[in-house]
């Protein structure tokens, strides 16, 4: 299965809830930052998220309340570095006791220190790996040497120890289609359980010009489109489309919800017009469907994953032959059935950019 069944069937029934509830608005995914710390400064990655100090951390009682106001099934463990989060294994096991599933988001360079022999395994636990490409591209994204080698080393160590391992790689301006398609490819030798591939999102304290305008991100996904189907890839077909420019989908920003160190971020990941205190106040003050239309010229080049996966979902849900493919997307995960030739110069080290 693309993902874990325990997951899938979480998912299921929470969007049936919903629907028996006749809710058009509702989150799916919290995104929770417990810190502003970070051990790396990426290019592509906004100031506050490598800035904060960790004694403004938020508490392991915060986040589990924002884990009970929002109610969502699964969540993203970011920030910041998250395994930097010194109540880390008091947190995750408050949220594997809720039967939440978590994405913990991770550099990987405090892995061995913090994560493993630590924290085990668990089916409620998927460790994400950020990998924006080889060693050249991925160590210069995040202006450190040596990153890549580490991370890579980490993925092989999560799945020999048992965790559920996926990766996360954003394509930028530079990134080539080549390079994308070698990942994938060392990647399946590693036999990743899922890989996100997404197009660079602007945040907007990022000043550098290295993120993709709406027609490179047609262009660049149209080919990631034609590839998709040989790697374990966990956008939907239908997202797929939608970044290659095949369809149009409004965004739904009140899917992915955020909470930070500051508060609740609104309107979404991305964009920080405003930070509440209050989980009330936030779902009932943001015009959600302003932020729906992608009117705002902040919003035009967006095509972040969070933002419109759920309505990916709810487009293929509509139309018979779209579900009965979303159906086979998640009962399938492409495996690699017999070693690559991999003579030559090693995939690690070749860097197409």
């Amino acid at each position: 299965m693309r993902f874990p069944l325990g997951l899938a069937l979480a998912v299921g029934r929470y969007m049936a809830s919903q629907a028996l509830r006749r809710r058009d608005r509702f989150p799916t995914t919290l995104m929770l930052e417990p810190l502003y710390t970070c051990n790396l400064a990426c290019v592509g990655c906004s100031t506050e998220r490598h800035t904060g100090k960790l004694s403004d951390r938020l508490t392991v009682a915060q986040c589990l309340e924002a884990v009970d106001q929002s109610k969502v099934p699964t969540l993203s463990l970011c920030g910041g570095e998250p395994t930097l989060y010194p109540e880390l294994p008091e947190l995750l096991q408050g949220l594997i006791e809720r039967g939440k599933y978590i994405f913990l988001c991770t550099n990987t360079l405090a892995m061995e220190k913090r994560v493993f022999d630590v924290v085990p395994p668990d089916k409620h636990l998927i460790v994400n790996v950020h990998l924006d490409g080889l060693r050249e591209t991925h160590d210069f994204v995040c202006n450190r040497a040596g990153v890549f080698d580490h991370a890579m080393r980490m993925i092989a160590e999560c799945k020999a120890r048992g965790y559920q391992t996926m990766t996360n790689t954003t394509v930028f301006q530079e990134t080539s289609l080549e390079e994308v398609r070698e990942l994938c490819e060392l990647l399946m030798d590693h036999d990743v359980d899922g890989m996100l591939i997404s197009p660079g999102y602007q945040y907007e304290t990022v000043q550098r010009d290295i993120f993709l305008k709406r027609e490179d991100i047609h262009a660049k996904f149209g080919e990631i489109l034609k590839f998709s189907k040989q790697y374990p890839i966990i956008a939907t077909p239908t997202f797929l489309r939608f970044a290659a420019g095949q369809r149009e989908l409004n965004c739904s920003p009140y899917s992915t919800v955020t909470r930070t160190p500051l508060g609740w971020k609104a309107p979404c990941y991305l964009i920080d017009e405003k930070y509440y205190s209050t989980w009330d106040e936030f779902w009932t003050s943001v015009d959600w469907a302003y932020w729906e239309s992608r009117q705002d010229a902040r919003c035009q080049n967006c095509y972040m994953h969070s933002g419109f996966e759920a309505s990916a979902v709810r487009a293929a849900t509509s139309n018979p032959k779209e579900a009965l493919e979303l159906l086979a997307w998640q009962m399938t995960r492409p495996r690699r059935r017999t070693p690559r030739n991999t003579s030559g110069p090693s995939p690690v080290t070749t860097t197409p950019n």
